[in-house]
């Protein structure tokens, strides 16, 4: 069987068109985790006007050398302040208040002393202390926050201080996940059967598609029976934008699904990629639907769900990129185990700004081991042409704490 490179495949991938202008509106409060669906721009300086940043007296600052100053009164945080200071004079203002015209420093209460309406200067401050000028925060017009962006606690706050009411955000892809073959056991099924497996892929891969901004839809498991295969996928791609799959796309008698994806009208876009694991991993389209079969054992179809499911699912959701790659030094040797592109689960360490490498605790076997994954584990790529590498060697590394 011929087998696609890595590097083809993805670029495949990425030609792939996909509906990524569907997008709605919705309360600020409801958009943590959504996408941008467009850019949010500034339409006014931040601040508007000179502000003061801390509680203090608002001053000339030529007049500081008088030594003494007389107190108009008080500015509180939100006063409309129409006062103008003149030589002499000051006026008590407040974190977060209008500067009055005429002043251009403030000075803090601690650096002087308050008696009869005037106030002693003890120690001067330079030209201009704590006033924010106009537009420290931004200038109207400034891209504040670029479509394509997943919402955090910050994007939250920018846009509550914008009076953003409604967030214009994408909509969320839906994907529905299905786990096939007769020895898979779905989550609280009884059996007395040693031989059977609990399935666990349908809620890895919706919990991971869910991660990444999708909406996932559990279908469960599917027996290895054709008829049963067909009527589950027909009834994923009528509610689903991509249908994701586990099991049955190798070369044994029971692995229908291969089979199964042309007879449901889908266009292979390509089957078999020169990749560890997940090498029988599919790809299809039928009209704008995806369907992406994956391998049955836990970490194939974990790692062939990043690589080929989230760049699907960060296209349709205008994102730039589905995760991130740094590059990293290996602390240790590493002997790769085929002649393919390997992705191997590795720890990840950050010292002086720099990203280390290492395998400590991870386990040395088949593509079934899943708990490989925990601990905020990463994927380290080693590429076809790589067989032995030292340590200090640089590599790509895919981070998984965020999508």
């Amino acid at each position: 069987m011929n087998f696609l490179s890595y590097e083809t495949s993805q670029n495949m991938l990425e030609l792939l068109e996909v509906n990524a202008n569907r997008f709605e509106r919705v309360p600020l409060s409801d958009s943590l985790g959504r996408v941008l669906a467009v850019d949010i721009a500034a339409r006014y300086n931040d601040p508007q006007f000179p502000t003061a940043s801390m509680d203090g007296y608002a001053v000339k600052h030529e007049d500081l050398a008088l030594g003494e100053l007389t107190v108009l009164g008080d500015n509180p945080a939100g006063h409309d302040e129409v006062r103008e200071i003149q030589t002499g004079e000051c006026i008590k203002t407040f974190t977060g208040s209008m500067m009055p015209a005429g002043a251009d420093t403030l000075i803090q209460i601690e650096n002087v002393t308050f008696a009869d309406g005037k106030i002693t200067i003890n120690e001067v401050v330079p030209l201009g202390f704590s006033v924010r000028p106009i537009g420290e925060g931004y200038k109207a017009g400034d891209v504040l926050i670029e479509k394509g962006t997943k919402i955090g606690f910050a994007e939250i706050g920018v846009m509550a201080g914008l009076n953003q009411v409604m967030v214009p955000v994408s909509v969320r892809p839906r994907v529905a996940v299905i786990a096939t073959g007769s020895e898979i056991l779905d989550l609280g099924e009884p059996s007395d059967n040693p031989a059977q497996i609990r399935s666990s892929n349908n809620y890895t891969l919706a919990a991971l598609f869910e991660q990444a901004g999708a909406e996932a839809i559990q279908l469960g498991t599917a027996p290895d029976d054709r008829d049963a295969i067909m009527q589950t996928f027909e009834n994923a791609l009528s509610c689903s934008d991509i249908l994701v799959s586990t099991g049955g796309v190798s070369v044994g008698d029971y692995d229908f699904v291969k089979d199964i994806v042309p007879r449901l009208g889908a266009e292979v876009i390509y089957k078999g990629v020169a990749i560890k694991p997940g090498r029988h991993i599919m790809v299809a389209k039928r009209e704008n639907k995806f369907i992406i079969a994956l391998p049955g054992f836990a970490y194939s179809s974990t790692v062939t769900g990043i690589l080929y499911a989230l760049p699907l699912i960060a296209k349709m959701l205008g994102k730039k990129e589905p995760y991130k790659t740094v590059a990293a030094k290996l602390q240790e040797d590493f002997k790769k185990r085929s002649p393919f592109t390997e992705f191997t689960a590795c720890n990840v360490v950050v010292e002086d700004g720099e990203y280390f490498v290492n395998f400590e605790g991870k386990k040395v076997g088949s593509s079934a081991i899943l708990v490989n994954m925990l601990h905020d584990s990463a994927l380290m790529v080693a590429g076809e042409d790589d067989k032995f590498l030292e340590a200090g060697t640089y590599v790509n590394v895919i981070l998984l704490e965020k999508f």
